[in-house]
């Protein structure tokens, strides 16, 4: 195996409150890209005083080489759903991170990095369950980061979820990355000062 990425490690702190499938967001993206991706990941979970509704936040790192610190210090991405989440690790962010909130939730002011916002529990909403948030938050950060592939979250997500409702997790899903793809070209058309239609 090349040793040329030796120290390419992700780390990634999703946070939120309780009730918001915060942990089962770290659980699939370091089981994505541990059992899929067959790289490494360890996963940290801290939940607050009370469970439902108290701040929880996962904090997941992905490497090519042996982690030897589970605990995330500066995190290269960082997936908030809440603004209290939010402004607990906003001074650990870096200009090299990227910021993923959820836009009716989140009011990422003076953010010293790159931020998308993504509706996310607006969406599960429409979709019928407010409860699939979560997994739009894991289809977006998967697009616009690439921190897991395509393949590894929908695989990871099929056996995470409770039996019956894979489908339409797997549909929340897509819309998740379907809005960090447009996302992306909206900003790529942006900086190339075009107008017209991208094929």
């Amino acid at each position: 195996m090349s040793t040329k990425k030796a120290h390419n490690q992700t780390e990634i702190i999703v946070t939120g409150f309780g009730g918001q499938g915060i942990i089962l967001a770290g659980r699939i993206l370091g089981m994505a890209a541990s059992l899929v991706d067959k790289k490494e990941s360890t996963l940290v979970q801290a939940y607050g005083p009370e469970s439902r509704g108290g701040a929880c936040n996962a904090q997941v790192i992905i490497s090519d080489t042996p982690i030897h610190y589970p605990y995330v210090n500066t995190p290269k991405i960082l997936v908030a759903m809440s603004q209290a989440g939010y402004d607990k690790f906003a001074p650990f962010l870096t200009p090299e991170s990227i910021l993923l909130v959820d836009q009716d939730l989140v009011n990422p002011e003076d953010a010293v990095c790159d931020s998308f916002a993504i509706p996310a529990t607006r969406m599960a909403e429409n979709l019928g369950n407010k409860m699939m948030a979560n997994i739009i938050m894991i289809g977006f950060c998967t697009a616009i980061t690439g921190a897991i592939s395509a393949d590894a979250a929908q695989a990871t997500i099929s056996t995470s979820v409770p039996k019956g409702t894979e489908e339409k997790n797997i549909k929340a899903y897509s819309k998740g990355y379907d809005y960090g793809r447009s996302t992306l070209k909206g900003r790529e058309k942006r900086a190339a000062g075009q107008t017209g239609v991208m094929a």
